[in-house]
């Protein structure tokens, strides 16, 4: 996986860099998760891994699956990708392209895992909260857990905070083995 993700940086980066400059963030984005959910069906995953295909057919097959969804730019980015024969690397490249926004935009994704139902004045005590933590807009998805017994999970980017009593429970087990 790291492979592939080191090949799409340079694409999603010069994407970015060129949505940036033409104020199109919103519309790449959509394009790219677009792309991102085409190339992901089997089907079409099937077709591009098949020999039988040129290059260009593979490109164009894209292109026409997008239909309005893409630009002609964005028909372009196919094109090259088609051409270079990297158009599966277009999730890796919608990711990468999703975190140089969020930097720029300082926003940042959270989810969190309750173990019970969180109202949304909680939710809202908790974005405000982890906004001052990380210095960030913060955007908040919740989902619950029962297994978690109580308390909550959450997850921005690399940072996890575990409040979990199952995460609890865990930690004083480890302790006690030790």
């Amino acid at each position: 996986m790291a492979e592939l993700s080191t090949l799409a940086r340079p694409y999603a980066k010069a994407v970015y860099e060129h949505a940036a400059d033409a104020g199109k963030l919103v519309e790449w984005s959509s394009m790219l998760d677009t792309l991102s959910a085409v190339v992901a069906d089997p089907a079409v995953d099937a077709l591009l891994n098949s020999p039988a295909y040129t290059t260009e057919q593979q490109g164009q097959a894209l292109i026409e699956l997008c239909g309005d969804a893409l630009d002609d730019k964005g028909g372009n980015l196919v094109r090259l990708l088609a051409e270079n024969r990297r158009l599966p690397l277009l999730p890796f490249i919608r990711q990468q392209y999703g975190e140089l926004r969020a930097q720029q935009e300082k926003t940042v994704e959270v989810d969190v895992v309750a173990a019970y139902a969180v109202s949304d004045d909680q939710v809202e005590k908790l974005k405000q909260s982890l906004s001052a933590r990380l210095d960030r807009s913060v955007n908040v998805s919740v989902s619950v857990d029962s297994s978690l017994i109580g308390g909550v999970l959450i997850r921005a980017g690399d940072t996890i905070i575990d409040g979990s009593i199952r995460g609890r429970l865990t930690k004083l087990a480890e302790a006690l083995n030790a």
